[in-house]
């Protein structure tokens, strides 16, 4: 039997049109907010701050210790400002040098982290939140405790997660993008 087999002859590609007006496609530009930008130095930086006044707050209270969801806020919160105190210094890292952080393992570990960190955020400041409630409107023993201080410091921690969740956000679809 006798076939034929096709066979490829390479075959430079003329160049089109569309390249020579609008010049050659390039990488997609860093949003503000992602890691390696002002923005993304800015929120970095709010997380860090309004986790500190959390744990600074909480801290400051003699009887905090007596309900665990607010050890877990100092806890969470004091995680939280190490992750983004840290991450804060690779983005003026990366601001001083003009570098990108946009590896694809280096986003994989900003997203992951910023994930873990931010669902630690959030269920300490529910549930300090919940503990407040309690305390203040349900037992009325706010004469006892430090509802005020328990209040701001559950509301920094909302804070801090606020300023989180761009953060995690940006560096998902970046993720994703790649």
């Amino acid at each position: 039997m006798n076939v034929s087999r096709p066979t490829v002859h390479p075959v430079e590609a003329p160049p089109s049109m569309d390249a020579a007006q609008n010049g050659p496609r390039g990488r997609m530009k860093d949003l503000q907010g992602m890691p390696g930008t002002t923005g993304g130095l800015i929120l970095r930086l709010s997380q860090f701050l309004f986790a500190v006044i959390s744990v600074a707050v909480m801290a400051t209270t003699s009887d905090f210790r007596t309900a665990t969801a607010f050890c877990y806020l100092v806890l969470a919160a004091g995680l939280q400002s190490l992750w983004s105190l840290s991450l804060a210094f690779l983005d003026v890292y990366a601001l001083l040098v003009k570098r990108s952080l946009r590896s694809h393992l280096v986003i994989r570990l900003f997203t992951i982290g910023d994930g873990i960190m931010s669902t630690l955020t959030f269920a300490a400041a529910c549930a300090s939140a919940g503990i407040t409630v309690l305390i203040g409107n349900d037992l009325n023993k706010c004469a006892v405790n430090h509802c005020t201080r328990f209040e701001t410091a559950t509301a920094m921690a909302f804070m801090s997660w606020f300023a989180m969740s761009p953060s995690f956000l940006l560096n998902f679809w970046s993720l994703a993008s790649h």
